[in-house]
């Protein structure tokens, strides 16, 4: 089970933060990477035989196993996770390596900005794979005075510590080892208008850009965002952008555009680095000459 950790005075709310004992028992038996262990020693046996005058030397060396090694980490599939205001989100931590003897288990951390912290751990299901799965929300746990949950200043780059251990029993610390975004979810409206339209008229697209308040429970305005305003002729597939703009201080968007052909409006977020993308429902508009 994911347990997640956030510092205290980051909290709108009341209740108990959670703080990671597990980290701090760790810390005792973590070594960097590309520190040997007990077991990386190079044991050798040296004899020296004198005959009368002359002297020969016989050498032997055992070599022990190699330490693990930990090559990287995949989070989500690769993917940013976007987070709403009221279920929770899983996603995937791959962390892969190698050793002699084969993986065997693996403590994960995640850490993000402003404390944000989540532990869990995973028996590896083959020599060179650990997976394990954690579960993030946005939202107070059910019946409980004690919220388990992120808070805005939680939203960015998180980053992933691994300590895996080998079935020979060595082990490896690898601080870092990936990477990914841990983003508030975002939503955009669109409404274009009048419908229908003459050719050659002007038509007023406008919109919401909103996003989660981890902190609030709800969605609220997303302010000076560009946004893309795209158009799909009809009978295509493919939007194209026409113009670029401005949420106001309430996430509003509003322009004008000249009608043309049949065909569907849209707006366009790309996101932040603290915020997922949007894509709003294209409005079919019908162009009459």
């Amino acid at each position: 089970m994911s347990r997640f950790a956030a510092p205290p005075g980051n909290r709108q709310r009341g209740g108990r933060d959670i703080a990671p004992p597990i980290a701090a028992a760790r810390a005792i038996r973590r070594k960097p990477v590309g520190r040997a262990t007990s077991r990386g020693v190079v044991v050798g046996a040296v004899a020296v035989l004198l005959a009368g005058v002359g002297t020969s030397v016989e050498a032997a060396s055992v070599t022990a196993p190699s330490e693990p090694v930990v090559s990287g980490a995949t989070i989500n599939s690769g993917h940013d996770v976007i987070v709403g205001i009221t279920h929770n989100v899983r996603f995937s931590v791959t962390v892969t390596g190698s050793d002699d003897s084969g993986l065997s288990f693996a403590d994960v951390d995640l850490k993000g900005p402003h404390g944000g912290f989540y532990t869990t751990d995973a028996y590896c299901k083959t020599a060179t794979a650990c997976t394990t799965v954690f579960t993030v929300n946005a939202h107070p746990a059910p019946g409980s005075d004690d919220p388990v949950d992120l808070a805005n200043t939680n939203a960015g780059t998180w980053s992933v510590d691994a300590l895996v251990d080998a079935n020979d029993g060595d082990s490896v610390f690898a601080p870092g080892v990936g990477s990914f975004g841990l983003k508030r979810a975002a939503r955009l409206t669109v409404n274009a208008s009048p419908e229908p339209v003459t050719k050659g008229a002007r038509i007023t697209v406008t919109g919401k850009l909103v996003r989660a308040n981890w902190d609030t429970y709800r969605y609220a305005g997303y302010a000076g965002q560009a946004v893309k305003l795209q158009f799909r002729p009809k009978n295509s597939s493919t939007y194209t952008t026409v113009a670029t703009v401005k949420t106001s201080g309430t996430g509003n968007l509003r322009t004008t555009v000249k009608a043309v052909k049949d065909g569907y409006w849209r707006w366009n977020f790309t996101g932040t680095k603290t915020t997922g993308p949007a894509k709003a429902t294209g409005d079919y508009v019908d162009v009459r000459p």
